[in-house]
Formats: structure tokens, sequence, C-alpha cells
């Protein structure tokens, strides 16, 4: 345990001293978090903290090698495992750290995880078996690939969900590397030294990372860290298959358990997403994250809430592995109550209700339309070549989205206005202002400078339909992002005159 007590020495070292030079990199190269509506920071900070993650992870396996110790060169020995959890981790971080940087479409996103899983298992990290309470050894060995990609998937994006708190992606990663390290010391199998290292050592680069990420956070993981994180928590349990208990539960019941908030995070906001009819991969600000931000608790107070919730799924973990069928079952009953309790008390039930009003006022036509317009509408803000193309794409998106009209108005602190305001209408037969409608009006602070964006369309609602709010949030978000980019221009150029008014 020597080794492996300096791997996590090392892996602390090596993250906490390479998480600055990531920070610089990643304002260098502009993977930014800019303050915007949907998020919960104020201040710019940067992404790509998860380089420093990778790195603290990786750093000390290879000295250890170097070093001749036993259990590095054990793991190493493992020719095949290794190369798919070498080759599958930096798949996924390169796809993460291009997304930090470039951005990258949900299913782009989903393709690369799925690349990077199939990888893990053509180097033989699959599942192929398990042990259940009550079923016994289950074999799926023909289905292995069809099993084994959907394991990877689901832990990388509920890693990657739950990262909206400083800290809380990274906590909740460090409790799952405890419980894999402790089940897998516990199982007594020579084989599973090799999960206590790796687990270790992914735990000491968190910690390391943790130091800059805590809140109030210097840089976040990004995706870079938060799916290269989940990549190792499925794939690190995956060494142990045949190993211990007739099969597979470790592999399968103490990281399902261990990651059980991430997970539930995730399954609920899937079917919180399915139920307003919005894509499955959109973003939304009712993590249960959010919701303990909106019930009064400060930062640090719902990541110490949530870290209290991963640490006793850790425990249950823990009960389940050593426990009996009985025990098992007690075990998942006490993680679904205490789940029950505190999803409540954050009221994120509540966004469940599929009300038949909710569900009429979904089906809009602005919302549709709005469905259809968005995407191509952030793909081009986000690659637009500067703020002055910025009108242009947002006119265009108007016309598409089938607005009324869209105002952009500024003032500064001194009555002056580097934005200049302007206005684009739908060529109606009746006046806007007979119409009945309603405006959606997002504010941002630029640079000293207070900047409005007014949406308005046809509406028989008294209120901005929740579901067209968010949509046009993304694209007030992603104006913003534009307008930041380069301050020494904000000069809007016009889109060229046709069925378009720009009055």
């Amino acid at each position: 345990m020597v080794s492996t007590l300096t791997a996590v020495i090392l892996a602390l070292v090596l993250s906490w001293a390479a998480t600055p030079l990531a920070r610089r990199f990643a304002f260098a190269v502009g993977a930014v978090d800019e303050p915007t509506a949907r998020r919960v920071h104020t201040r710019r900070i940067p992404r790509l903290g998860g380089l420093a993650i990778v790195a603290g992870f990786l750093l000390p396996l290879f000295i250890l090698v170097a070093l001749q110790t036993d259990i590095a060169l054990q793991c190493f020995s493992q020719h095949s495992l290794v190369v798919g959890l070498l080759a599958g981790g930096l798949t996924i971080a390169a796809a993460g750290a291009w997304d930090d940087t470039k951005g990258m479409r949900a299913r782009h996103k989903l393709l690369a995880q799925i690349l990077a899983a199939s990888i893990a298992w053509i180097f033989g990290l699959r599942l192929e078996c398990v042990t259940l309470p009550y079923f016994g050894h289950v074999s799926f060995w023909p289905l292995s690939f069809l099993v084994t990609i959907p394991w990877f998937v689901a832990i990388i994006n509920a890693v990657n969900l739950i990262d909206g708190l400083d800290g809380l992606a990274a906590g909740v990663g460090f409790f799952a590397c405890v419980a894999n390290f402790i089940t897998a010391y516990l199982g007594g199998y020579p084989g599973n030294l090799v999960i206590c290292l790796l687990a270790a050592t992914l735990a000491g680069a968190i910690v390391g990372f943790l130091f800059h990420n805590f809140h109030p956070a210097t840089i976040f993981m990004g995706d870079t860290g938060s799916m290269f994180l989940g990549f190792m928590l499925a794939a690190i349990p995956l060494f142990g298959v045949g190993t211990h208990k007739g099969g597979t539960a470790l592999a399968v019941l103490v990281p399902l358990l261990a990651l059980g908030l991430p997970i539930f995070d995730m399954i609920s906001a899937m079917v919180r997403r399915f139920i307003a009819r919005r894509p499955i991969f959109s973003a939304d600000r009712s993590h249960i994250h959010h919701k303990l931000l909106d019930k009064g608790h400060s930062h640090r107070g719902a990541v110490l809430i949530l870290y209290g919730l991963s640490l006793l799924f850790t425990v249950m973990a823990l009960v389940a592995y050593v426990g009996r069928s009985h025990e098992i079952g007690f075990a998942l009953v006490a993680c679904s109550a205490v789940l029950f309790i505190v999803v409540r008390a954050a009221g994120s039930f509540a966004l469940f209700g599929a009300r038949p009003a909710a569900a009429k006022r979904s089906r809009e036509a602005v919302v549709e339309a709005l469905r259809r317009a968005v995407p191509r509408a952030l793909i081009e803000i986000e690659t637009a070549s500067g703020p002055e193309r910025l009108r242009v794409v947002l006119e265009r998106f108007a016309a598409e989205a089938r607005l009324l009209a869209m105002e952009v108005s500024s003032k500064g602190a001194n009555g002056s206005a580097r934005v200049k305001p302007w206005t684009w209408t739908r060529d109606i037969a009746t006046p806007l202002q007979l119409r009945e409608a309603v405006a959606a009006v997002f504010t941002f602070e630029l640079a000293g400078e207070t900047v409005e964006l007014r949406f308005r369309w046809d509406s028989e609602e008294s209120a901005v339909n929740p579901q067209a709010d968010m949509l046009l949030q993304l694209v007030a978000d992603s104006a913003e992002r534009l307008l930041l980019r380069r301050p020494s221009s904000r000069t809007l150029e016009p889109l060229p005159q046709g069925r378009l008014s720009v009055v």
C-alpha cells in the first residue's frame, strides 16, 4: 500500500500544481464561462480545469511504472485493459476540451461518449455478467456491447449534469472513488489492488483540483473534467470483473449506489424534459442543486448538503457490498427514502406535475417555432466571426421563429451606449400595439453598460410561456457571450433588406 499512498500524494500535488497552468491556458484559448442569467456565478471563470485532473491521474501512474513498483507493474501488465482505460479516457477528455473551447452539439458529444465507451469495450473493459440480490448470477455475454455502452454513457452524463456548483462534481466523484477503493480493498483479491491504485490516484487528483474548485472557485473542471471523471468512474470498477462476489457486484452495485445522487438527478432531468416536450440534452435550471439555491441555501451550503448526501450513499454502497441480500435491500430502500426526502424538500417534485394547461402551453405555436429555430441560431452565434455579426443572426432567427418584433437597447453608466439600439419587426398588417402579444426581456451587463434584449410574439396567454422563455434565454446567453468576445467593436451589422424591415 506504500505505492498507492505515494500515488495519492503525487496525484494531489501534481493536480494542485497543474490547475493554475490550466487556468492560464483556458484564458489564452478563450475557454471561459461568462456570467449569465442561467449561471450561478457572477464573474468570468475559466474552464479546462479537467486537464489538471487528467494530468494528476495519469502522471503518477507512469512515475510508479518508471520506479518499477510492484502494483504499478501489475496494473500495466493487464495491457489490453490499460490501453482501453487510457485510450478511452484521453478520447473523452479531448472531446470535452473541444467542447469547452469551441463548443460541441449535444449529438456530437454523445457520439464522442459512445466512441470512448466502444474503445473501452474493445480492449476488455466490459460488462458480461452480474450477481444481483434475489436473482443470483445473470449473464448477458451476447449483449455485452449493448449493456456496456449505456453503462459508460449513463455515468459520464450523470457526472456531467451534476457539475453545476463549485466543487460539486469533484466532491461526488471523490466519494465514489472512496467507495470503489474500500470495496476493492475489502475484497481481498490480488486483482483488486489495481482498482485500489486507480481509485486512490483519481481521488488524489480530485482533491488537488478541489483546492482551486471549491467555492468560490477560480476554475471549473468543464466537460474536460466531468466527462473524464465519469468515464474513469465507469471504467475502473470493470478491472475487477470476475474477481469478486461471483461476477460484477462491485462493478455494478457499488458505483450505482455511490453515484446515486448524480444518477437520480440525470434521470429526473430526462423525465422532466420529456414531460415538457423539450430536447433531452437541453439545458435548464431545475437540477437539485439549483432548487437548493432557490430555497435560500448559500452556494457553499447547497454543496455541503449534497456532499452529505453523497457520503450517505457511499456508506449505503459499503453496506450493500459487505451485507447479505436483505441488507442490500435495506441499503437500496434507505437510499431511495433519503433521496425522496431531499428532493421533496428541495421542491423538485413540483417539476413533474404535468398539468393539462402546462401541456397546452407547451404546444403553443411559438414554442414549436422556437424549437426549430433556436439550434441554428445558437450555432450561428457561436461560430460568428465577431460581435458585429450578431444583428444579422438575430434578425434571421426572429424571422424563422415567427416573432413579431425584437428590440435591443443599451444604456451606459453616464448615459452613453456603445451598443447602438435597434428594432426589428415582422411585416404585419395589424399594428404591433393592437396585437395580443407578450414579451420576454433579458438584460446583462457589458463593461458597465446595461444591455436589454426584448422578444415579442403573438400569444393568447397573459404570461410568457416558460418553455419559450427558456429557449430565448439560451439565445440571449449566447448573444451575451458573443458581445463579450471582442470588446473593441460593438457596431452591429444589419441584415440586408428584403422581406424583413428594420425601423
